[in-house]
């Protein structure tokens, strides 16, 4: 009678191989799961994406003939007990020309409390030639019992704006914050993945 053919002995070494492999790419996948936002937030700033704004220490090309409208919106999430609001309502300067803006905050509760601010440009499209040099956002600003606070920032827009037919038509501008408790805040109400990025490390 014919021995039925022995089964063939494992191979310890191509087992090990195989689940190097694949640690390294659950590895990779965690990787790139915590990498997303920060090349989104990259791409943002590249590009203009979702009203994202240009920030940095890129210096103006020179003051244009043509003027824009830069109107200041202020919002506070209800988990927040602050007062904020912009000092001015708008603002008109010529293209390329630096820009110093205000915004105040008054805590209304009864305890220190602390928030933290996002923001956003629109329409979207202009939001790429929107150079914001200094402000206040994705930095925890801390206000006492009944304390105000103003928050200053620096900003100008490309003369470049007038000169793109995709652009050309924009004569008003929406520069948008709004404060939160946390980036956490943020993030569950999504206004982090689509808000303008800043120099510096995030402060949670």
């Amino acid at each position: 009678m014919t021995r039925p053919p022995p089964f063939p002995r494992p191979r310890p070494r191509r087992n090990g191989a195989l689940g190097a492999v694949l640690a390294a790419v659950v590895l990779g996948m965690v990787g790139m799961s915590f990498a997303a936002v920060p090349l989104y937030r990259m791409f943002c700033a590249a590009t203009g994406f979702g009203g994202t704004p240009k920030i940095g220490l890129a210096a103006s090309p020179g003051v244009g003939t043509t003027t824009v409208v830069v109107r200041f919106n202020a919002n506070t999430d209800p988990a927040l007990p602050w007062r904020f609001r912009p000092e001015q309502a708008e603002i008109r300067l010529p293209l390329g020309a630096e820009q110093v803006a205000f915004y105040t905050a008054r805590d209304l509760a009864a305890v220190p409390v602390t928030g933290i601010a996002t923001y956003n440009v629109t329409p979207e499209k202009a939001a790429k030639y929107f150079h914001k040099t200094a402000c206040f956002c994705f930095t925890e600003q801390e206000l006492a019992p009944g304390q105000d606070m103003q928050f200053p920032l620096s900003f100008w827009v490309d003369p470049a704006l007038a000169a793109d037919p995709g652009t050309a038509d924009v004569k008003t501008i929406t520069l948008s914050y709004t404060f939160f408790r946390s980036l956490d805040d943020a993030a569950r109400t999504g206004a982090l993945a689509s808000a303008g990025p800043h120099v510096g490390p995030l402060v949670r």
